[in-house]
């Protein structure tokens, strides 16, 4: 292809260290309040460090999430799994 490429913009990338802290710092006290899906690579960093759901419900009221057989790129390492967990959440099933 020609020698043109999509490049991101510098204000865009500067912006998670500027203007997102303020409106993280402005909203902070509120909690998310429709349901928020965490999926984590169970082999992972964050699956062998943290507990991700509990976490997150310090942000959400209605938090549902589960670790898929992954590490850091579940979309990659885990596709099936990845495309499952998106289905149940969206038709509401349970994880």
């Amino acid at each position: 292809m020609g020698g043109r490429r999509c490049r991101p913009h510098p204000d865009r990338s500067r912006a998670a260290a500027t203007i997102d802290l303020e409106h993280d710092s402005a909203d902070t006290h509120q909690k998310i309040t429709c349901p928020l899906l965490a999926l984590w690579g169970e082999h992972g960093f964050v699956g062998n460090h943290y507990d991700p759901e509990a976490l997150w419900r310090d942000k959400a009221i209605d938090v549902r999430g589960t670790a898929l057989p992954a590490g850091h790129f579940i979309t990659e390492e885990a596709p099936d799994e990845t495309i499952q967990a998106l289905l149940k959440f969206f038709t509401q099933e349970q994880l």
